[in-house]
């Protein structure tokens, strides 16, 4: 699915990079050009975001363990820079025309077609952003943030477009083109920000967040305790290392039966594009406390209360009861 969206994406792209240059070259806008270099970032964009899906989609290998999805924060981020790079230049010719202002030309039929070309920006970067919430793409969440903003940028030139054909006051098409110049560069800013988050292994705090409620939600009595957990997202794929504590006297098949129960757990709630790497811990006479198997033959001391996990607890790389603070 993100192939296929990210392929509309690209071509789409540049039907509407042609649509806005025929529009400039009508009107000599440079709130217009402004719209049309923007778009060449979206076709270059689209093009590359295309390359890094087809990419991510591929198979872990003996060379890249872990898979391929980082590529698409590495795509996120060359779109970023391009977003910002675009900024620039139209920040440059904005302040260029409203030094030297010039009449415009062929105005109804240039805010047709760029009318046009704002309407399927929007839409496409909807359709985009709603596949990236339903497979997690950083790919086709940066192309659905940018698109979004092209047609925002453009719905705002355009009504600037039409106060100028109103006031014939020139200068409104090069202020227009600044003030969304300023917000583009912005744009790119975040869209970096987040692309090279990625690419350090940020945790993101929501997925983390959502991970840890449902485990706690449905947590069974003999996991005693989950801790040292790492939650990282690699394009459509959901990694998840964590130490389980479970009790000292099973076995090894019976450890390998609770991990295949966390696994299924976890992948009835975020898919099978999930990976995980449990570790076993064994629990200490200090466990008890927290400890709810209520059938124990070893018990040392009674309950006192289960650690709840929430994502301030579980990342600490220790096991909890062992101190009033764990």
């Amino acid at each position: 699915m993100p192939v296929r969206v990210q392929k509309l994406i690209a071509f789409v792209s540049v039907a509407i990079f042609i649509g806005k240059i025929i529009a400039w070259r009508l009107t000599h806008s440079v709130a217009i050009l402004t719209d049309a270099l923007e778009s060449i970032i979206n076709v270059v964009a689209g093009f590359i975001g295309l390359y890094s899906i087809i990419l991510a989609v591929k198979p872990r290998d003996r060379n890249h363990p872990f898979g391929h999805g980082k590529i698409e924060y590495v795509s996120a981020s060359i779109e970023g820079v391009l977003i910002l790079i675009a900024g620039m230049i139209i920040s440059f010719e904005a302040v260029h025309k409203l030094i030297f202002p010039q009449p415009l030309q062929a105005l109804e039929l240039g805010i047709i077609l760029t009318t046009c070309t704002g309407i399927v920006n929007y839409v496409l970067g909807s359709y985009a952003l709603r596949q990236a919430a339903r497979q997690p793409s950083a790919t086709l969440d940066a192309a659905g943030r940018h698109l979004r903003v092209d047609a925002y940028s453009t719905f705002a030139i355009i009504a600037g477009l039409l106060l100028l054909q109103w006031t014939h006051w020139w200068w409104i098409d090069s202020a227009v083109a600044l003030l969304f110049a300023v917000f583009i560069i912005i744009t790119g800013y975040k869209v970096l920000r987040k692309s090279l988050s990625g690419i350090m292994d940020e945790s993101d705090e929501e997925v983390v967040k959502k991970v840890i409620q449902y485990l706690e939600q449905h947590r069974l009595p003999q996991w005693i305790d989950i801790h040292n957990m790492r939650v990282l997202q690699y394009g459509a794929v959901l990694h998840i290392d964590a130490h389980m504590t479970l009790p000292w006297y099973y076995t090894v098949a019976d450890g390998e039966k609770e991990i295949h129960r966390l696994e299924q757990l976890v992948r009835s709630y975020f898919g099978n594009d999930v990976e995980m790497f449990i570790h076993i811990d064994a629990c200490a006479s200090y466990s008890c406390k927290i400890c709810s198997v209520a059938s124990c033959p070893v018990r040392q001391s009674p309950l006192q209360a289960p650690i709840q996990w929430t994502p301030e607890n579980v990342w600490i790389d220790a096991k909890h009861g062992k101190s009033a603070n764990p």
